[in-house]
């Protein structure tokens, strides 16, 4: 989704706030050598400001599999639920990687909505992870979050 609208520098500032990594899969930006892009956590279409608040970084995958969607169903419970909000939650209470690094483990309803929804495991980036852990580039250490 094209980002043109947003300013640069608060698209600059959301990136950097992020680490340089997608907050939904916590891919960084140079382990795939691409900028993210600037996600409305609310989206526009359902009256979400751009303001730093509502903005997060994510990768053209999450992005676009979360298009405007704010909720999704938990497979576990059959649960409509809110998906995971980057500003107001932390990626550590609702996510978990799997033993190998390669998979995002929804820990709560919220994260297993979020999983489904955004396609966290979606073949090719798990394929891809598994790469980058034989290399030792990955899973990421988790960034201290603020709450």
């Amino acid at each position: 989704m094209a980002t043109s609208y947003i300013p640069q520098t608060l698209r600059e500032l959301v990136r950097r706030r992020a680490g340089y990594r997608c907050e939904y899969c916590q891919t960084p930006e140079w382990l795939i050598g691409s900028e993210h892009e600037v996600d409305h956590i609310i989206p526009r279409a359902h009256n979400g400001a751009t303001v730093a608040e509502n903005l997060c970084s994510a990768c053209s995958p999450c992005n676009g599999s979360k298009k405007t969607k704010m909720q999704g169903n938990d497979l576990q419970t059959g649960e409509s639920v809110a998906l995971f909000h980057p500003r107001r939650q932390r990626w550590s209470d609702y996510f978990a990687w799997n033993t190998d690094g390669t998979h995002i483990m929804g820990i709560t309803s919220c994260g297993r909505a979020t999983v489904e929804v955004l396609k966290l495991n979606h073949p090719l980036i798990t394929v891809a992870r598994s790469v980058w852990v034989s290399a030792g580039l990955h899973p990421p250490k988790l960034r201290p979050e603020p709450h």
